[in-house]
């Protein structure tokens, strides 16, 4: 390997989000090793210029090889489920806190450069305050979002006391290519794309008008590059990565088109939009794919 050559880590990187950053990475020149226990990617999503290791994070001595001397480590691995996390909490902890913790104490202990967290806007709660902001007090309401908001901390202590270089991107509502219907990323978009793929009506909870802050994957992964590559960030911020739209539920299922079926409403946030001035003025961060284009070309993807 050329000397020069910078190395990343990216942890969870066959899962949807991973494997499109794990593909930026190579195209910007980077020596990439991939880290997984394809419990929820798939080994077919990496790309077969990165380096894979079929390991998991719980297991600190196995990862600590992989990650040591990295100039940048992507922890993108976690169990994202909501649900899971309240089925499971031990598990769930395991996986999202203690493996966290593997991944930040084998950079500070191998030495790597910087440490980038895909957290979630999940940790703001049912906070009313829109758009959502960095600056609002964490408000978690499962054992995933409390366990993303403890990642956060310990990102923060360790910038704090051992000098560690890292960030936390916040992510709202990612979607995009790759996006498993069955998947933890899947959502709304991913459940009604599925229904109209099997001829369904879209359901939809309540009377649709809620809204969301969706996100299109390659802006995250753009983000996550600027986040590793700025200077300006690597003291533990936190950092919303998100449109700052608001998209109705109706709206969204208009764009995929089919039928519709309204159901009982359910205990959720109305709405979730993101702040985002801290990425623009961080990162030098904005969207670019606008939803109606991203949605298009999903539906390409499937075959509609």
């Amino acid at each position: 390997m050329d000397i020069q050559q910078k190395r990343a880590v990216v942890t969870g990187g066959a899962g949807f989000i991973g494997s499109h950053l794990v593909d930026a990475l190579l195209l910007r020149g980077y020596a990439v090793d991939v880290i997984d226990n394809l419990e929820a990617g798939k080994k077919e999503l990496v790309n077969p210029k990165a380096r894979f290791h079929l390991l998991d994070i719980r297991n600190y001595e196995d990862i600590l090889p992989v990650i040591k001397g990295a100039d940048v480590v992507f922890h993108l691995a976690a169990l994202p489920r909501v649900q899971c996390s309240i089925d499971d909490p031990k598990l769930s902890d395991e996986v999202n806190a203690r493996g966290t913790l593997n991944v930040l104490t084998a950079v500070k202990e191998g030495g790597a450069k910087k440490f980038i967290l895909s957290s979630s806007c999940a940790v703001y709660g049912n906070n009313e305050t829109q758009p959502l902001h960095e600056g609002l007090a964490v408000s978690p309401l499962s054992p995933y979002a409390l366990q993303k908001s403890i990642g956060e901390e310990y990102a923060k202590l360790f910038s704090l006391l051992y000098g560690t270089a890292t960030v936390s991107l916040r992510y709202f509502n990612v979607y995009g290519p790759r996006l498993d219907p069955e998947g933890p990323y899947a959502l709304v978009i991913g459940l009604l794309l599925r229904l109209r793929k099997e001829g369904k009506p879209l359901t939809i909870t309540g009377d649709g008008e809620q809204t969301r802050d969706f996100t299109h994957v390659r802006d995250v992964v753009r983000a996550n590059i600027l986040a590793a590559e700025s200077a300006a960030v690597s003291r533990g911020e936190t950092i919303n990565i998100g449109s700052g739209k608001n998209i109705t539920i109706n709206r969204l299922a208009a764009l995929i088109g089919g039928a519709v079926e309204y159901i009982p409403a359910r205990k959720e946030p109305r709405d979730t939009r993101a702040d985002i001035l801290k990425a623009k003025e961080l990162l030098g961060w904005e969207p670019t794919v606008a939803f109606e284009d991203g949605i298009a070309e999903l539906l390409r993807e499937w075959g509609f």
